[in-house]
């Protein structure tokens, strides 16, 4: 399972996990994914926040090639297979996940960052999806990169591999941030700190339907949203935000 190379700290409302294979640049290997994924399950509902994060200079590389040379076919639809179960788990996650990019996140790294619900990164971090330059096109990666940045951004990383600097990430939609270096942990808890501030289940309920509805047509979409804001509005939680908003306090939300 490779769990020495992922920890899992809980610092009250906050869960940080941090892919801790730093020699090897946080490669995904099988069983590192593996970890990832038995990690994000373990997360208490009480937590509100979690943080990705990584040891190291770089954020992730992405698989690790060595792991991937003279498999069986077997071998790669596994890998590829726990990749996508990683990156849906991430999604699917109830509370939002903030990447926090301290270093290069490249191919299936850079699909990481762009699977959580938000990315802060130094502004020295870059990515790239370069795996045209191996002949192993970034398929999978593809798919939440193309959703964040665009169809003619994305082809441009995907068809040239240049990697793209953080600046330029923000300016494409890929991450949300780009901080000096010896600001980005400071960046990461005032994110997660905005985010605390409100109910856990509202926010969990919000996430779930933006993912629901963010592919599909508009009249699509708001048959999506529509009956799940109505059973949001008699809620308690969202009872006791408007009475607080109209009543001038704080809420004091159900479920903190």
């Amino acid at each position: 399972m490779q769990e020495d190379q992922v920890r899992l700290e809980i610092d009250g409302p906050i869960a940080t996990i941090t892919l801790a294979r730093p020699e090897k640049r946080n490669a995904l290997s099988l069983g590192l994914m593996r970890s990832v994924i038995k990690t994000l399950e373990s997360v208490p509902a009480e937590v509100g926040v979690v943080v990705m994060a990584a040891e190291g200079k770089a954020f992730s590389a992405g698989h690790d090639i060595a792991e991937m040379m003279d498999r069986p076919t077997e071998y790669y639809t596994d890998l590829f297979s726990t990749c996508t179960e990683m990156m849906t788990a991430v999604r699917n996650l109830r509370q939002p996940v903030i990447a926090k990019v301290q270093g290069i996140a490249t191919a299936a790294g850079c699909q990481l960052v762009a699977s959580c619900d938000l990315a802060i990164a130094a502004d020295t971090a870059w990515f790239a999806t370069p795996g045209v330059k191996i002949g192993l096109f970034c398929h999978t990666p593809m798919v939440p990169v193309s959703r964040a940045v665009g169809h003619k951004r994305a082809m441009q990383m995907l068809l040239t591999g240049d990697p793209v600097d953080a600046a330029k990430a923000v300016d494409w939609g890929l991450i949300n941030e780009a901080v000096p270096a010896d600001q980005l942990d400071a960046a990461v808890l005032t994110m997660a700190q905005k985010i605390l501030r409100y109910s856990k289940d509202t926010i969990a309920l919000g996430k779930c339907t933006y993912y629901a509805q963010a592919e599909m047509s508009e009249d699509a979409a708001y048959d999506i949203a529509e009956p799940v804001m109505a059973s949001n509005a008699a809620n308690v939680n969202a009872q006791e935000g408007m009475g607080a908003f109209l009543e001038k306090r704080d809420a004091r939300w159900q479920d903190q």
